[in-house]
Formats: C-alpha cells, sequence, structure tokens
C-alpha cells in the first residue's frame, strides 16, 4: 500500500504543478499515470510543439515545460507510478480512499486528485477507406518529432489552433507545407491564422481552401494524396499527411467512480476549491468543467494552487494555514537562517 497525503491522478502539468503547490504546505503527493513518463500529452504527443501563454515564457516547448515542472518539484520528491491505469476507488471508515489500479497497485490518502487532462483519447480519423495502410508509412496523427519532416513534403489537414500552429512551425522544416482545410475560414487563434496568411503570401506555406483529401495514393508508402476543391479533383505529391482533426477523449474508469460528469468532464465547485460532488475528491485542469471553464494550462495551475490550500484544510481540521510568500519562505520552509534573517528584519524596522 502506498500512502500520501495527496493522491493525484495525472502526471501532466497540472498534476506537475499541484505537487509544487502541496510541497509548499509540506503536503507529500505521488502520482498515478498511464502512460510510461510524467509530461502527459505535453511529453508524450507534443513534446517539440511551441507553447505562447505560459507565463514569463513567449514561446516554450512543450517538452522543455514538462522538464522545467520536473526540475521545480525535485525538491519535495513526489512519488510515481506510471504505465499504470487508476481503475477503482473505495472510500474507507476514516474517510480516505484507496485507489487500485489496472495492475493492482493499491495507493491510500485523504484527498484525491484528478488531474487527468482530456482522459484516455485517440485521434479523430479521416474517412479515408485506405487510411489504415498508410499509417506510420507517411501518415500521422500526431507530431512527436518535427525532425521526421526535414526536407519533406508535407499536407496538413485541419482547421484547428493544432493545424495552425503545426503548419506554422514546419514552415522553417519542411521543403513543402501545404495546409487543407474544408472552409475558409479557421477555428483556431487569429494570431496564428494572420500568420498563415503572411507565409502563406511569401510563398512558405500552400493554403488550400475550401478543399478537403478525398484519397490516398502510393506503393510501399504514401506518395500523393488526392484533393478536391469546388468542382476540382487533383493529385498532390507529398511525402506526409497528417490530418490534425482533434482527439476524442474518455474518462475511462474515472467515469464510474460516481462523480458527477457533464459532456465528457467532471462538475466541480469552482467558486470555492474545485471539489467534487464526493467530498475529498478534486478535479482540476481540462478534465473538469464549470461555468466559464477555459482550457488553458495557466487555468490549470491556478486550480491547483487553491485545491492545494483546500486539501491542507481537509488534512489539518485544527491548524489555520499563515500564507507564506515564496519569496520570503523559498521552497524548503523557514529553517534555521530564514528565521533569522526574517528576525532582524523585524528588528531593523521596529
Amino acid at each position: 500500500m502506498i500512502k500520501t497525503d495527496i493522491l493525484i491522478i495525472g502526471a501532466g502539468p497540472t498534476g506537475l504543478f499541484a505537487v509544487f503547490e502541496a510541497g509548499l504546505l509540506k503536503l507529500k503527493c505521488h502520482l498515478i499515470d498511464a502512460l510510461p513518463q510524467p509530461g502527459g500529452q505535453c511529453a508524450e504527443i507534443y513534446p517539440k510543439k511551441p507553447i505562447y501563454d505560459i507565463p514569463a515564457y513567449p514561446e516554450v516547448l512543450a517538452g522543455d515545460l514538462v522538464n522545467n515542472l520536473m526540475k521545480q518539484i525535485e525538491a519535495f520528491e513526489p512519488g510515481f507510478t506510471l504505465g499504470e491505469r487508476a481503475e477503482t476507488i473505495e472510500k474507507q471508515d476514516d474517510g480516505s480512499f484507496i485507489v487500485t489500479t489496472n495492475k493492482g497497485t493499491k495507493h491510500q490518502a485523504p484527498v484525491v486528485a484528478i488531474a487527468g487532462g482530456l482522459g484516455s483519447f485517440e485521434p479523430r480519423k479521416p474517412q479515408l477507406g485506405n487510411i489504415g495502410d498508410f499509417e506510420d508509412k507517411g501518415v500521422e496523427y500526431i507530431i512527436r518529432d518535427p525532425e521526421l519532416y526535414r526536407d519533406m513534403k508535407v499536407a496538413i489537414a485541419g482547421g484547428g489552433d493544432s493545424a495552425l500552429d503545426w503548419a506554422i512551425f514546419l514552415a522553417d522544416v519542411a521543403k513543402e507545407v501545404s495546409l487543407i482545410h474544408r472552409r475558409n475560414e479557421f477555428r483556431g487563434a487569429l494570431d496564428s491564422v494572420e500568420k498563415v496568411e503572411q507565409l502563406t503570401k511569401l510563398g512558405k506555406i500552400r493554403l488550400i481552401t475550401p478543399a478537403e483529401v478525398t484519397g490516398l495514393k502510393g506503393k510501399d508508402s504514401l506518395e500523393s494524396i488526392e484533393i478536391k476543391k469546388a468542382d476540382e479533383t487533383f493529385d498532390l505529391q507529398v511525402d506526409h499527411f497528417i490530418p490534425l482533426f482533434g482527439l476524442s477523449p474518455k474518462l475511462g474508469p474515472i467515469a464510474n467512480w460516481g462523480l458527477e460528469i457533464e459532456k465528457n468532464a467532471i462538475k466541480v465547485n469552482n467558486a470555492l476549491d474545485y471539489q467534487t460532488n464526493i467530498p475529498g475528491i478534486y478535479a482540476i485542469g481540462d478534465v473538469n468543467t464549470y461555468p466559464g471553464k477555459l482550457k488553458l494550462i495557466l487555468c490549470g495551475f491556478h486550480e491547483a494552487t487553491l485545491m492545494c490550500q483546500s486539501a491542507y484544510q481537509r488534512i489539518f481540521p485544527d491548524k489555520k494555514y499563515i500564507l507564506k510568500y515564496t519569496t520570503v519562505s523559498g521552497v524548503d520552509g523557514f529553517d534555521g537562517s530564514r528565521k533569522e534573517a526574517e528576525k532582524a528584519v523585524v528588528k531593523s524596522i521596529s
């Protein structure tokens, strides 16, 4: 039995940052994740994807963000159960919870924080009859290493942020980049749309709209794609076709835990502490929902912070926590030298 103060289900950015906030409160954390390494989708699917909305980082690669978070929590020595899926949860007489994984590993904690992102997921594939013949032979649904496309002819299909962002990124990597979307309008950020338009004018991106890919051709590997645009159908020579139509998320076993679910997300009380309908179980990050919810990493960081404050009060109901800024306390708490330094400051002021 692995025992801890806060059991975090999901080792993505939100779950990792929760370890930091809990550590400031002297609370120990253990994380469970079905993936073989920490970082969630940022590590498994998008390690080389640039992220632009993390405070103080004009741009940071998803993989680097995970590495920085791991370094940030190193001092708090969290535990990890990786490559295992949280399967069942049982509430004990003392109010704690026992979570058992699909491999039988048991964990016990007074607080459970679900930070599972979008849950388990699979890419949404275009309806092309022979697409399975070219998977990993020129067709990829996820970009793990952009260097795979160095000096290659690449076609991306999609109209959301991922399609736009990767088209922009690969414009400086691939020999040719074609972006295909069934509408003239895109669903992504306006800034990304403007960048694609600029790169199109510069000849670095071939924009094909409104259009859709209707066929794949090749022998041992992909050689070209068939595109239908208005009444015209033509072939485009490519080395790689990347349909980015999003992910189909599933909560998996967590959906059977008695939590209140709305549109494949866990409802929480955002007016207070992101607790679910079951006291002691919280949900933070993309896995939760509430009025005005934004699925952004930085929002998950905020939710993790408030969750940890609430968890502290739940674990220590008779203690009053006094917020101390890390500029004073550091991340290791008040050691002797810090206490003496604080006394000196107080004495000098008085």
